[in-house]
């Protein structure tokens, strides 16, 4: 069961979680990849057995839970901060006024059943694509499994709003952006509008990094 109010944490239900995750506060700012960067469009590889568990990819989450509060974001994958790696992190609210935070490696997303399979509009953008908002059809539920930084089997679901972000996260670690299901059409529009508030977004995540350095 849902509650409005409640926190979800890699799936488990949690009493409370600060407003800024301490992943963030911990983590060092990265700069986050752009649309047309060589890391964006290809496959990340997967995390190996040797790298769990180990100091170097605590530091990655947490870098990425960083980047991500910075950029005002819901989901950040590895390689929108330039990293080749099967790894996403989130801190997302859902319809139901549910936060969910996390992070997961070597993700994949189950195969829904075509019953199960209902497509819904929603609007969606992107932090590599910094701007616009684009409306795009995703299935409303989705369920990804995986594994902690410590190698433990994680399963994680989503309805609505976080489950798209999960599918839009998943996306990213096998090279894709949202604007390449997108008509020709809203594709060219997405990255014109990006075009156009690149900057102000830009500034937006300098004041914000400076905010974060501030709380530490």
């Amino acid at each position: 069961m849902r509650v409005r109010g409640q926190v979800r944490v890699r799936g488990e239900v949690v009493s409370g979680y600060p407003e800024v995750p301490p992943e963030a506060l911990r983590g060092e700012v990265r700069r986050i990849t752009v649309v047309g960067e060589d890391v964006l469009h290809r496959r990340c590889r997967d995390v190996t057995e040797d790298e769990f568990g180990t100091p170097e990819l605590a530091r990655l989450i947490d870098d990425m839970f960083a980047a991500m509060w910075v950029a005002a974001g819901v989901g950040l994958a590895a390689n929108q901060i330039g990293v080749d790696l099967q790894a996403f992190v989130w801190d997302c609210h859902d319809e139901d006024g549910v936060r969910h935070v996390g992070h997961i490696l070597n993700p994949v997303l189950d195969d829904l059943p075509p019953g199960a399979r209902r497509l819904v509009e929603g609007t969606e953008g992107c932090l590599s694509v910094p701007g616009p908002y684009m409306e795009l059809a995703r299935p409303d539920t989705a369920v990804v499994r995986g594994r902690d930084l410590d190698g433990r089997p994680l399963v994680v679901e989503g309805r609505g709003y976080f489950a798209r972000c999960l599918q839009h996260e998943s996306d990213h670690l096998g090279g894709g952006l949202y604007i390449d299901r997108l008509a020709a059409r809203g594709r060219r529009a997405a990255l014109r509008r990006m075009e156009e508030r690149k900057a102000e977004v830009f500034a937006e995540r300098a004041a914000r990094a400076e905010e974060l350095a501030a709380l530490r």
